[in-house]
C-alpha cells in the first residue's frame, strides 16, 4: 500500500504578516493539497487563502483536531493518507507540533510509516531566541508554568537556577490575559542581574523584542496584556 505524505504546514503568527511567512515551495504545496487536519477550520481558510490558494475552498477536505475534538478518534484523520492522498496538518499559527497539539497527529504518523514532511515557516518559540541574544547552544522551552502562584514562583527559581548552572536559556509562556501578572512574578522572583528577555507580537506591525536585566525592567515594563509573548532567562 503507497500512503499519502503529510506535510506540516506553518502559519502566521501575527495578522498581516502573510509577506514575512510564505515561502514559494508552500504555495505550490496547498495548491497539491486537497486535504487538511487543522486546530482551527476558521483561521486555516484565512491562511489557505491569503497563501494564494487556487483551488476552490469548496473542493477541500478539512478535518477540525481543535480542542473540543481530541476524543475523536484519531483513525479518522488518517482515511485519506492512509488511501494514498498528501494532507497538511496545520494549527491555529506558527509550527504544527511546536508547542501544539498537532505533534499527536505526526507521532501517529511514524507510527503508521506515513512520510511527515515539515515546511519551512515561523516558530515564535526560535524567533524569540534569536532576537533574545541568549544561548543558542543549549536552551529549554517550558511551555507553560503553573497557574498557582506559590508553585510559579518556585518555577521561576528553579528556571533561573538552571540558567546560571547550566549557561541554558529557560524559555516559557503563559496565556495572554495573564503576562502582566507572569512579567510581575519573573521581576519579584528573579535577582537583579538575571537577564529577561520579552518577545511580544512576533512578526507584527508592534513587534517588542527586548533584553534587560531585571534591575532594568523594574525601572519601566511594557503592558503584555492579551499580546501573544515569549519570555526568556539567562544568566551570563
Amino acid at each position: 500500500m503507497v500512503y499519502g505524505t503529510l506535510y506540516l504546514v506553518p502559519v502566521p503568527l501575527a495578522e498581516n504578516a502573510a509577506a514575512k511567512s510564505f515561502t514559494p515551495y508552500l504555495a505550490d504545496t496547498i495548491n497539491h493539497i486537497k486535504e487538511y487536519i487543522v486546530e482551527n477550520e476558521k483561521t486555516a481558510r484565512r491562511f489557505l487563502k491569503e497563501a494564494g490558494l487556487t483551488i476552490p475552498q469548496s473542493e477541500l477536505s478539512i478535518h477540525d483536531y481543535g480542542k473540543h475534538n481530541r476524543d475523536v478518534n484519531i483513525n479518522s484523520f488518517f482515511i485519506g493518507l492512509t488511501a494514498g492522498r498528501d494532507v497538511g496538518l496545520m494549527s491555529e499559527a506558527g509550527c504544527p507540533g511546536v508547542a501544539d497539539p498537532g505533534s499527536e497527529i505526526v507521532a501517529e504518523a511514524h507510527r503508521r510509516g506515513i512520510k511527515v514532511v515539515p515546511l519551512v515557516g515561523p516558530s515564535s518559540i526560535l524567533l524569540a531566541l534569536m532576537g533574545s541574544g541568549f544561548s543558542g547552544q543549549s536552551f529549554t522551552f517550558h511551555g507553560y508554568l503553573p497557574i498557582d502562584k506559590v508553585e510559579r514562583s518556585k518555577k521561576i527559581k528553579e528556571l533561573e537556577s538552571l540558567a546560571s548552572r547550566f549557561n541554558q536559556t529557560q524559555i516559557f509562556i503563559e496565556t495572554p490575559f495573564r503576562n502582566n501578572q507572569m512579567l510581575e512574578e519573573i521581576l519579584r522572583t528573579c535577582t537583579a542581574k538575571t537577564q529577561l528577555c520579552v518577545a511580544c507580537d512576533l512578526t507584527a506591525a508592534d513587534e517588542l523584542v527586548q533584553t534587560k536585566t531585571i534591575a532594568q525592567w523594574k525601572q519601566k515594563t511594557p503592558d503584555l496584556h492579551k499580546r501573544p509573548a515569549i519570555f526568556l532567562i539567562f544568566r551570563a
